[in-house]
């Protein structure tokens, strides 16, 4: 749980998240995400890695790109950690 709370702590990654869920059930292309955020290749890859460490998201190769899903149990599981402490 410590990982997943670390991950979110991050503005930057809180952002790259919000984006990506409000996408619902879509995958999201990293390729869509450097313009939306305003943030360079490297930069989004390295905040979308931590995400996919930390169980937040997950993570398909589709040719050049890389596109990302929100993990709904990671976020079930944090809820339920919220509400209990």
């Amino acid at each position: 749980m410590a990982m997943k709370l670390k991950a979110l702590a991050d503005p930057m990654r809180l952002r790259v998240m919000s984006h990506v869920a409000a996408q619902g059930c879509q995958s999201v292309c990293a390729c869509d995400l450097i313009d939306v955020l305003d943030i360079s290749q490297p930069t989004i890859s390295h905040h979308l890695k931590k995400l996919v460490e930390a169980g937040l998201l997950t993570r398909e190769q589709r040719g050049k790109w890389a596109h990302y899903t929100v993990v709904r149990e990671a976020f079930t599981e944090l809820r339920q950690f919220l509400t209990l402490n």
